[in-house]
């Protein structure tokens, strides 16, 4: 099978546990009969608590079991279509998973919380224990989720009447692409970012990602008054009271940031696990390993052997884009210390980390070179994370695999934008494998892996020295991997609405700003002159002012909520908690004007076979082979704010033809909840750089797919970039590729830097080390032939 085995869920500890319990178990439930049942306790607690006289909570409960009851037979056509040819867009029948079955999924399990609470509420509702607030709050907020649901239940209605027979990306006229993604993105968001937070994921999965949120939107508060480190964390941990007390008030502020925040947010927020004291802790309960040591590679070129004859011979060169020629930063990773790791040579390249702690272990005997090398990629959107941020999985994988490990540090968006990245670590990959020796492997198995972006970055690593002739892995390990950054949508990506970790924003401006589409922000000139000690120094200084301030806020923000909650002249009726709805924060957009975007273009992109000698200088992604530099935009769901008017202006006459079609989506009477927000102008534009191969590896021609390794993929069921796995793996298959597929269900992206937080993760994770294992194992003999 190519799913993962199913895992064992934890006990009911909780309402939500027991929610998720009881909603995993109408999935025995066809959906008629699970819709039928929901009506009707829907029906029942309608009329009773009318009858309950003219009460503001009364009427509140029996208005949400209305509502409650029209989306679920709203809904119930549009997802039985959708089950009835969601096998059609499978890889194969042992691979049951795309997009348009999580959809499908999600929408049951918001279901099944609703029948759940609807039968826990006939029960108890005559109870005098029975708490009629909280009950409706619930409620609300889950009639909420699934109102928008059904929204995305029709757009993936729509992608599959104007998809191709079998394509799970939208592939329309460009116009009409414009119009539906900006329809898309007016949707309102924050009702999953409250109560219903992670409600399709495994329970033990959701308080971490309620911790998430929360220090998120904390840290969104203190990001634009430019602190950093301590400072803005221990900000954020004295004002995220009102924030872990208010799940609507979470929600709406989950959205605003999403939808406003730069990608330097996100890319200071991400990289929160650089801090040294979050990444000591990390390393005290990881595994222990005699070798963690990062290795700068020198920016020389060097020669590396053609793999159809070792006497011919290819010059590597160091990567030059954008930033000229500079070092390479890797991390070398052991769990025994191996011979020629602590040769003079590589002793010579090693890089402080710091103060270096005395080791007063007995020096271990050096173990043999280990005939296997695994270079890995990071993920981090192309924006954020360094090998340091993976380093606990990192360790795991070089215990249980006793392999070392080599993972790269490249260069990070926006100041390192497209093809920076690509080269630095095809770089360092030809170097490791050169260097194998010093890096305690004799290299004869060599394994690629990398998660998210770097799972891309592998894909393209791949096919870089496969163009330049030179040895390509034995295998490639991907785990969710992002193969499609063109603007496109796809079923699984409608998910972005609703994924608090890979939020629809969030995956365009990454993108945007992994192809040039984001500037880097130099008007801090007083933080670059301060240095390392400086920034220190500042921030030891800003957390003994933040300590003191923020403790006043934070009680502050407790006495508003209690005067909010308990004001004297308001009737009990009224205290009551507001819908999510009316809970949103409406504050206007700050506009943001953004330069004008340089597009990277390849001008006359040869790719020779590998049984040619190939020209470094034909083949080179940098700066000297890409085209001149025009206005363009790239973008995976949606544009940056900023274009120009007349251009804005002239997209909104072309849609206006168009207009009625999309409306045309939604059966008449129904409205979709907006994002409180306000239209967000993200004009949508077609660039070159996005269907560039190593780009966008999914659009990459038969002829470079050919030379691909075995790959296996590990993707996640509820992941937006699922559909990219599942095409991807069907081209190679049809290519007649060595290629495997496995989906495991009911976790988010990016499960492998959870992989310590539960069971579940754990087996996720696992389920990667087998598929490393796969590669690093020889082949076997070839089974005699019949006589």
């Amino acid at each position: 099978m190519s799913r993962s085995p199913t895992v064992q869920k934890s006990q009911p500890g909780g309402n939500s546990e027991e929610a998720w319990r009881t909603s995993r178990l109408t999935h025995s439930m066809d959906l008629r009969t699970m819709t039928q049942s929901l009506v009707t306790l829907a029906e029942d607690n309608m009329a009773f608590f009318l009858s309950q006289g003219p009460g503001e909570t009364a009427r509140r409960l029996s208005s949400v079991f209305a509502g409650v009851r029209e989306q679920a037979l709203g809904l119930e056509p549009t997802l039985g279509h959708l089950m009835g040819v969601a096998h059609l867009f499978d890889l194969d029948a042992e691979t049951p998973a795309n997009g348009y079955r999580s959809l499908v999924h999600t929408a049951r399990c918001c279901l099944g919380h609703l029948l759940h609470k609807s039968r826990y509420v006939a029960s108890n509702r005559r109870s005098i224990f029975f708490r009629a607030s909280h009950n409706l709050a619930e409620l609300e907020a889950y009639l909420a989720a699934l109102t928008q649901l059904r929204a995305l239940a029709y757009y993936a209605q729509r992608l599959l009447a104007t998809n191709q027979p079998g394509a799970l990306f939208f592939d329309g006229d460009e116009g009409l692409t414009t119009d539906f993604l900006r329809e898309y993105i007016t949707l309102h968001k924050g009702c999953f970012y409250g109560r219903c937070l992670g409600f399709q994921f495994t329970p033990a999965i959701r308080p971490f990602l309620q911790t998430l949120s929360i220090g998120l939107v904390s840290f969104g508060e203190h990001y634009k008054r430019n602190e950093t480190g301590l400072g803005v964390a221990a900000s954020s941990l004295f004002t995220s009271g009102r924030f872990a007390i208010d799940p609507e008030l979470r929600g709406a502020e989950f959205e605003r940031i999403t939808q406003n925040l730069d990608v330097q947010f996100w890319k200071a927020f991400w990289n929160i696990t650089e801090m040294e004291v979050l990444s000591s802790l990390a390393n005290i309960v990881s595994t222990t390993v005699r070798v963690s040591r990062l290795v700068s590679l020198p920016p020389k070129a060097f020669e590396m052997p053609l793999s159809t004859d070792p006497k011919l011979s290819v010059t590597v060169s160091p990567p030059l884009a954008h930033t000229g020629p500079g070092p390479v930063l890797v991390r070398l990773i052991s769990y025994e210390l191996r011979e020629g790791q602590d040769s003079e040579e590589l002793s010579s390249l090693m890089k402080s980390e710091g103060p270096r702690s005395l080791d007063l272990r007995p020096r271990p005997p050096q173990a043999p070179r280990s005939p296997s090398l695994i270079i890995h990629i990071h993920g981090g959107g192309f924006v954020a994370q360094t090998s340091k941020s993976h380093e606990p999985y990192l360790k795991t994988w070089a215990q249980e695999l006793g392999v070392p490990i080599v993972s790269i540090d490249y260069s990070l968006a926006p100041e390192a934008p497209f093809p920076r990245a690509l080269e630095e670590c095809f770089y360092a990959y030809c170097w490791a494998v050169k260097h194998c020796t010093l890096l305690g492997s004799t290299g004869e198995r060599i394994c690629l892996a990398g998660d998210s972006a770097g799972g891309n970055l592998c894909f393209t690593v791949s096919l870089r020295a496969a163009a330049y002739g030179v040895r390509v892995p034995d295998g490639i390990m991907a785990a969710y991997p992002a193969t499609m950054l063109q603007s496109t949508a796809s079923p699984s990506r409608l998910l972005s609405l609703m994924d608090p970790l890979l939020p629809l924003s969030v995956l365009c401006k990454c993108v945007s700003a992994y192809a040039g589409g984001e500037t880097e922000d130099l008007s801090d000139s007083d933080q670059k002159a301060l240095g390392v000690m400086g920034l220190v120094q500042r921030d030891t200084a800003l957390l003994l002012r933040d300590l003191r301030l923020s403790a006043s806020s934070w009680l502050n923000s407790f006495l508003e909520l209690r005067h909010k909650y308990h004001p004297k002249s308001v009737p009990m009726a009224e205290s009551m908690r507001r819908s999510v709805s009316e809970a949103a924060l409406a504050q206007p957009e700050d506009p943001r004007g953004t330069d004008p975007l340089k597009s990277l273009t390849l001008h006359d992109l040869n790719l020779r076979g590998s049984t040619g000698t190939s020209d470094t200088s034909e083949l080179s992604l940098s700066a000297e082979t890409l085209g001149p530099s025009t206005p363009s935009d790239v973008n995976f769901l949606l544009g940056p704010e900023g274009a120009q008017d007349e251009v804005e202006a002239q997209d909104e006459l072309n849609s206006k033809n168009r207009v009625h079609g999309i409306s045309a989506s939604f059966p008449e009477g129904f409205h979709p909840r907006r994002s409180s927000q306000g239209p967000t102008r993200m004009p949508l534009y077609s660039s070159p750089i996005a269907k560039n191969p190593f780009m966008s590896p999914l659009l990459a021609p038969d002829s470079m797919l050919q030379s691909l390794p075995p790959v296996h993929i590990v993707a996640c069921a509820l992941d937006p970039i699922l559909d990219d796995s599942v095409m991807f793996a069907r081209r190679l298959r049809n290519l007649g590729k060595s290629v495997t597929l496995r989906v495991v269900e009911d976790l988010p992206h990016g499960f492998l830097s959870l992989a310590s937080l539960c069971q579940e993760t754990r087996q996720a994770a696992a389920l990667c080390v087998e598929r490393i294992r796969l590669i690093l194992s020889p082949p076997g003999p070839a089974p005699p032939r019949p006589v």
